[in-house]
């Protein structure tokens, strides 16, 4: 059973505030969802998880962009899909977005 705060959406209602991870990295992310402004040819809005990094002095100083991981006829029904994914599954799009990044940076 999913506790009421193991979804994106589930934790920002619970806790007031988006979810924090510490990435495989060392570093302290946040995350939420963005959608496109405006639609693509089919006529339906792509929504991804974005996670900005923060600083030890808690400024940010990167972030990271998953591939679009929902589309629908409205951005806020893309975004919705998007918040019912548990945070789990959203710890491991981080960690597989920072192996990528590390990879391509070395």
């Amino acid at each position: 059973m999913i506790a009421e705060d193991d979804t994106l959406a589930g934790y920002v209602a619970v806790h007031g505030r988006p979810p924090a991870f510490e990435g495989s990295d060392g570093r302290s992310y946040s995350v939420g969802v963005f959608s496109d402004d405006d639609p693509s040819a089919d006529g339906r809005y792509g929504a991804s998880l974005l996670f900005i990094r923060w600083s030890k002095e808690n400024e940010p100083d990167g972030h990271l962009e998953s591939d679009y991981l929902a589309r629908a006829e409205e951005p806020a029904a893309a975004e919705s899909e998007v918040s019912r994914m548990t945070l789990a599954y959203i710890k491991r799009a981080l960690d597989q977005l920072i192996a990528v990044r590390d990879r391509t940076v070395s």
